[in-house]
């Protein structure tokens, strides 16, 4: 063991470097050539499949299945890229669980589903291993199209539009593309530099050009795109997080979970991570669970997610809910935050508030609970932050404090679309953001064009 694991408070290098590799490696390892004939050969390849259905992206599952028991991954990658070109990453990250594996027929009768992610894993892994290109550019049409930030919407929005001949700017903010691919997952969900390898993927089509370190609002004004381009695509996600809405959460050691898990995917050295011996995180979506869970494995002793509301309201899903309880972390249901208790301006615990259903309204009991904490995270969901569309704000229709569009992404500017999750209807879902980019791009596509045809 380390000779830091005898701090006290906030602290790294609690773990040897073995135990650290071994904490943060592939979640889902990936299956090899004959496990995913064997795979492959459970699935029914129904007719009217259940799993297509469940897809946002509407990938032919059935097909690519089919094609990977054939012995063609190559093709079953371009039927998964012909729908969803972020499908590797998808393949990682997606709550398969809750969507194509839900409902697959083999899990309905058997309560063991057809394995679709992993399968989809090999299939593009395969494809990108050999950088098959499956998608020549068109020829060159001479329109412009800006995209604002290159998280999952934009990359699948830049790569459609550039499919079609446009030429994309990429404006993202960060100093790496990616987005919540990049910043926003947990380490053990994409391993070896993945978000990477995918993003210099899709943008080998060419015609693809993303400037980094470029915000909106602070680098350039949404005015200066819609003059200079032909047309321009919003995805910049969210900046926002919600506050605790709890006396003392200035305190040190109350951290955004977003903040924590962006700085541990870049990190190059786990030991050099602090965290706290006791660890609270709020919240009960996948943030909430990739923050316990990495808190544990970087050599938290005691973690603890409280939810104000019950299991079976909880966003995260019911693998993600195992995943946590697997690895030590306790769940506790119907508590709210109310006070951060702090001992020389740093945390030393949390006062919480038992919660109950009043009919259709959540209400406090006036019952409270403390627990120690040297660390609270707050994972209670972002907001977005209209402050950067400056003094094209007024004109940019906002729903529920997100940016409204119609069903082809069209917001109430003209020539301006968005997608993922700085839209209303936005889910936070990576495949959902491809959905919304890809389908954005083939109505700026039309609207460029006649008819779609250059």
């Amino acid at each position: 063991m380390a000779t830091g694991h005898f701090k006290q408070g906030i602290a790294g290098g609690r773990l040897s470097p073995e135990q650290y590799a071994d904490n943060f490696s592939d979640l889902h390892p990936p299956l090899d050539h004959h496990e995913a004939l064997v795979e492959s050969d459970r699935c029914y390849f129904c007719y009217d499949a259940p799993c297509m259905n469940a897809c946002p992206t509407s990938i032919d599952i059935p097909l690519f299945i089919r094609q990977i028991s054939t012995g063609n991954p190559i093709g079953a990658a371009k039927t998964i890229f012909d729908q969803n070109i972020l499908g590797g990453m998808c393949a990682r990250v997606c709550p398969t669980e809750t969507l194509c594996e839900e409902v697959c027929v083999r899990e309905v009768a058997e309560g063991k589903p057809v394995q679709i992610g992993r399968l989809q894993r090999y299939a593009t892994d395969v494809a990108m291993a050999e950088n098959r290109q499956f998608y020549p550019r068109a020829a060159a049409t001479g329109k412009t199209i800006a995209v604002v930030g290159a998280g999952p919407a934009g990359l699948a929005a830049a790569h459609r539009l550039a499919r079609h001949g446009h030429d994309v700017t990429i404006l993202e903010a960060r100093p790496k593309a990616g987005g919540l691919n990049e910043y926003g997952i947990a380490a053990y969900k994409s391993i070896d530099n993945f978000a990477q390898a995918e993003v210099e993927y899709v943008t080998s089509i060419g015609g693809i050009d993303i400037q980094n370190g470029k915000a909106l609002g602070r680098d350039y004004q949404l005015s200066d795109l819609t003059r200079n381009y032909d047309a321009v695509f919003l995805g910049m996600g969210l900046g926002g997080v919600n506050a605790l809405r709890a006396d003392g959460e200035d305190a040190q050691g109350v951290t955004n979970a977003v903040e924590f898990i962006a700085e541990l995917r870049q990190a190059s050295d786990f030991a050099s991570l602090p965290v706290g011996r006791r660890v609270v995180v709020i919240g009960g979506g996948m943030t909430a669970i990739d923050a316990a869970v990495q808190s544990k494995l970087l050599g938290a002793e005691e973690v603890t997610i409280c939810y104000r509301r019950g299991q079976e309201h909880m966003n995260a899903s019911e693998f993600e809910q195992d995943l946590a309880a697997a690895n030590g972390v306790i769940i506790r249901h119907w508590l709210q935050p109310k006070r951060v208790i702090a001992e020389g301006g740093k945390v030393s615990g949390i006062e919480l508030e038992y919660t109950a259903m009043e009919g259709d309204k959540l209400v406090g009991t006036g019952e409270r609970l403390t627990l120690t904490a040297d660390q609270v995270f707050k994972a209670i969901g972002q907001s977005f932050v209209p402050a950067a569309l400056n003094g094209s704000g007024a004109l940019l229709a906002l729903e529920a404090g997100r940016i409204k569009v119609d069903a082809e992404g069209r917001t109430s500017l003209p020539n301006v679309w968005a997608g993922g999750d700085c839209i209303f209807g936005g889910d936070d879902l990576t495949v959902s953001a491809v959905a919304q980019g890809r389908d954005a791009a083939e109505s700026i596509h039309r609207a460029l064009t006649s008819n779609g045809r250059a």
